[in-house]
């Protein structure tokens, strides 16, 4: 589905990511692991659109989005939740949904309420402005708002960052639910190592700006792989 061939991307003329090649497969969980710093971050930005493409190419089903902008990319078929969720605090959760519906507007009132069988939590926050829910409210509904959009490709970012561990566990029987009822796929960053080995089918360790190895969950202790390339023990 995605396929990204030497890439460089960064900040004010500052080169943060140097990538040779990355391949995300149709209907597959790509993880992406390294520490702070190291462009987990830019990578998303750099795919979604929001960073420019220096150097190299990004295709998505075999066609070149490289020069493509953030809203082209998005009616492509690329969504993005934000590490922060960046949801509109202001507006109800159900308004928030709608907005996310802004491509398919003729079909909004269908599309939310799938969401909200796939979200259930949500249902009772309809009229709640989206400032009022707690983290991991705010979480799913970001999640709820992307798929909206109806995306082949989801890029989530650190969607564990300040989340209570019952969240993170509806996070992941949601995305595993995602898997089988919804024809996408996810690149997923993130630092909670069991996070990424409960959804990735691989994952690709970045060390600054380079992918350096890609892991197989199913050959690689998660305890391993914490301790090499996060400094700590899972």
């Amino acid at each position: 589905m995605l396929q990204i061939n030497q890439l460089v991307s960064g900040y004010n003329k500052i080169p943060v990511l140097n990538l040779a090649e990355m391949f995300v497969g149709a209907k597959s969980f790509t993880g992406v692991l390294g520490r702070n710093g190291m462009g987990k971050t830019t990578l998303l930005r750099a795919i979604m659109g929001e960073l420019p493409a220096w150097q190299g190419q990004i295709s998505l089903n075999g066609i070149d989005i490289s020069r493509y902008q953030a809203y082209q990319r998005a009616s492509a078929g690329i969504g993005y939740v934000p590490q922060g969720r960046q949801i509109f605090p202001l507006l109800t959760v159900e308004e928030n949904l709608r907005m996310g519906c802004v491509k398919h507007f003729s079909r909004s009132q269908p599309i939310i309420e799938h969401m909200l069988e796939i979200f259930p939590r949500l249902k009772r926050l309809l009229a709640q402005p989206g400032g009022a829910l707690s983290g991991g409210e705010q979480q799913l509904l970001a999640l709820a708002r992307c798929l909206c959009g109806e995306p082949q490709l989801v890029l989530l970012d650190e969607p564990t960052e300040g989340i209570q561990p019952n969240i993170c566990e509806e996070i992941i029987e949601t995305l595993q639910k995602l898997r089988h009822e919804m024809d996408i796929s996810i690149i997923l960053v993130e630092q909670d190592i069991e996070f990424l080995y409960s959804l990735a089918d691989r994952i690709h360790v970045i060390e600054k700006g380079q992918i350096t190895q890609v892991i197989d969950p199913l050959t690689t202790s998660s305890a391993a792989i914490a301790e090499q390339y996060l400094g700590f023990h899972a």
